[in-house]
């Protein structure tokens, strides 16, 4: 049961086993759901007719079932049992014992708002099921088919897979929050990526909407390689491209913008100093501990297939494919982009030059893969 972290199917199975191995005409389950602080008949078994609709019933907490099990003060009434049949409250035994107490005077109202609803609902008994303290659950149990009363014996297993239950119901739903947790840390994170990767564009007004461009042209390649067949990425590779594409070029916020923006060809010091930026790209995003994919993109994407690239020199297979990948959409933004020392490209001449440098600059699968994108999405 703990290891099933969807509470519905976990419902499903338990309501099965007891309606198929237990006799019983029909049960269900009403179970708490924390987003609306409410009771939910959820899931429900049994004979046609006798059960109910899943969905069909919603119980508050002024629900006289959820009240008799969430109240402290009628606690003596269910003590005993650890559950309330239906016999027992029509033949009120507690009428002479528990309910002559102060803290129950308004028990045999309650009661009787409980019996009607039971009725309502074909059930005869009602075990509640816990979390420390906290009401998660109450099992609902139509008539067995022999027609005999539920014993103690058979209350107290109800009571115990109540209990259990009621544990594995919570470590679903924790692991649901831990989920959404997760979830909502990556899109703060995601979208942290995204704010930082905009600060190099705020020191080049020309290479405007870069970053975007490339990460959309590497992520087509990527799906498109992957849909023919080319490579077998692993889990997660994609969102790690698009991480990496918005960061490849983080390492020029070290740059100084009087090269950046830099009209004329750049001399062998300043050349020598854009060259570094992969390297103080992979610094930077040290302390983020982006996968490894991300940090490729950033410290390869100027690497040649030929093994002329830098910042290692790196060749052929020894170039970590989200790289290469970035490194071919990289390269056709920037020629198709304005610079300040020359006019962009057009498109189809920038991917005449890709397939020209095809296996010299460029990873050829990754090349082939563009080429069929750009038919085919019409970049």
């Amino acid at each position: 049961m703990i290891m099933i972290h969807d509470p519905r199917l976990l419902i499903k199975l338990m309501i099965r086993m007891i309606v198929r191995k237990l006799g019983v005409k029909h049960a269900a389950m009403v179970l708490y759901e924390p987003e609306r602080d409410t009771y939910v008949l959820s899931i429900s078994r049994g004979e046609r007719g006798m059960r109910i609709p899943p969905g069909f019933t919603r119980f508050s907490h002024s629900s006289p079932i959820i009240k008799l099990f969430q109240d402290p003060h009628f606690r003596p009434l269910r003590a005993n049992r650890n559950a309330i049949l239906l016999d027992d409250i029509n033949r009120m035994v507690w009428q002479e014992t528990v309910l002559s107490k102060g803290s129950l005077k308004n028990a045999p109202n309650l009661l009787h708002r409980v019996e009607e609803e039971m009725t309502r609902l074909n059930t005869v008994a009602c075990v509640p099921s816990f979390y420390r303290d906290k009401l998660m659950a109450v099992l609902l149990l139509g008539e067995k088919y022999d027609e005999k009363r539920f014993n103690q014996e058979e209350l107290d297993f109800f009571a115990a897979l109540a209990s259990d239950g009621a544990m594995a119901i919570r470590n679903a739903q924790l692991f649901e929050s831990l989920k959404e947790e997760a979830e909502r840390n990556r899109k703060l994170f995601i979208q942290t990526i995204v704010v930082l990767s905009s600060t190099i564009e705020a020191k080049d007004a020309y290479t405007h909407g870069h970053t975007e461009r490339v990460t959309r042209y590497a992520v087509s390649i990527a799906k498109k390689m992957a849909e023919d067949g080319v490579v077998l990425f692993p889990e997660g590779f994609f969102e790690n491209l698009y991480i990496g594409g918005l960061l490849h070029d983080i390492g020029k916020i070290a740059i100084p913008e009087s090269i950046l923006l830099k009209k004329g060809p750049l001399t062998e010091e300043e050349y020598c100093l854009v060259q570094k930026h992969p390297l103080k790209g992979a610094e930077i995003i040290n302390s983020l501990t982006v996968p490894e994919d991300c940090v490729n993109c950033i410290k390869y994407h100027h690497e040649r297939y030929d093994g002329s690239g830098y910042p290692f020199k790196l060749a052929g297979p020894n170039i970590p494919i989200a790289a290469a990948i970035i490194a071919v959409a990289d390269a056709f933004d920037a020629m198709t982009t304005d610079r300040p020392y020359r006019k962009g490209f057009d498109k189809v001449t920038a991917l005449q030059e890709l397939q020209k440098n095809s296996g010299t600059q460029f990873h050829p699968l990754v090349v082939e893969s563009f080429h069929a994108v750009f038919k085919q999405e019409n970049l």
